[in-house]
C-alpha cells in the first residue's frame, strides 16, 4: 500500500468529516439504505465519480451519534452504506456511527474502500479499522480502474472485489457483483446529487447538466 498506509484511520475519532448524506435510497445496495460519503481520500483514481471528495479538507464535521440519527431519518431504512472519499481513513468515527445506529435498529452495513481487505487485516490494530471491519457485512475493496469498468454490480470496476464478511446479505451476492446498476438523482434547492454506481454514460450525462447560478446565469 506504500505511501498511502498512513492515511488509514487517521481522522479524529470524535467526529466524521462528511462530504454528503443520502437518507433512504435503493441505488447503493439491497433494500432501503442510507448513505454517508466521507471527505478525503489518499487515492486519486482516474475517472473517480466524486473528485470533489478526494481532497483531505474539512467536510461537514458530525459527531457519530448525530450522523447515526440523520441516517436513521427514514423509518424504512434497513441498512447503511459507507463510501467517499475513503471510509477507512475515518474508520473509528464510522464504527461509532454504525454501533450507535444498531442500538436502535437492526441494520446491515456495506462499506467501500480503495484498500485491499488482506492489507487492512495485516495492519496492527489502529484507529477503529478492525472495529469497522468487524461490523461490516459486505466490503467492496480495491481502487477504481476506469478501463475495467464493465457496468455491472455495485463494484465500480471488475478488479474490485465483493467480500461477504457475514451471512446477512448472501442472498444479494449476485446483485452486488453482477446485477444491473441503478442510479438516482436527488435534488436539494439548486444542488443535485447523483446516487449510485452509474452505468456507462450516466455520469457523463449528469456532468453535462448546466449549473444555474442564483443570478440566473450559467
Amino acid at each position: 500500500m506504500g505511501s498511502n498506509d498512513s492515511a488509514v484511520g487517521t481522522a479524529h475519532p470524535g467526529t466524521v468529516q462528511v462530504a454528503e448524506v443520502c437518507v433512504g435510497t435503493r441505488a447503493l445496495g439491497p433494500g432501503m439504505r442510507s448513505v454517508a460519503w466521507v471527505q478525503g481520500c489518499p487515492f486519486r483514481c482516474r475517472g473517480c465519480i466524486a473528485p470533489d471528495w478526494i481532497p483531505v479538507r474539512a467536510g461537514r464535521p458530525m459527531r457519530p451519534a448525530e450522523l447515526a440519527a440523520e441516517l436513521l431519518g427514514h423509518p424504512l431504512v434497513t441498512g447503511f452504506t459507507f463510501s467517499g472519499g475513503e471510509p477507512m481513513s475515518q474508520a473509528a468515527g464510522l464504527a461509532e456511527v454504525i454501533g450507535a445506529a444498531r442500538q436502535q435498529r437492526d441494520l446491515t452495513l456495506i462499506c467501500f474502500t480503495g484498500y485491499r481487505l488482506a492489507d487492512l487485516r495485516a495492519r496492527p490494530p489502529n484507529a477503529g479499522v478492525a472495529t469497522l471491519l468487524a461490523q461490516t457485512d459486505v466490503l467492496i475493496d480495491g481502487r477504481y480502474v476506469a478501463g475495467r469498468n464493465d457496468g455491472r454490480g455495485l463494484r465500480g470496476s471488475s478488479n474490485q472485489r465483493v467480500h461477504m464478511l457475514t451471512g446477512r446479505l448472501t442472498d444479494a451476492v449476485t446483485e452486488l457483483t453482477n446485477g444491473l446498476r441503478r442510479t438516482e438523482i436527488r435534488l436539494s434547492g439548486r444542488s443535485a446529487l447523483l446516487v449510485g454506481v452509474p452505468a456507462h454514460g450516466v455520469a457523463e450525462a449528469f456532468g453535462r447538466i448546466p449549473v444555474i447560478r442564483p443570478d440566473g446565469n450559467r
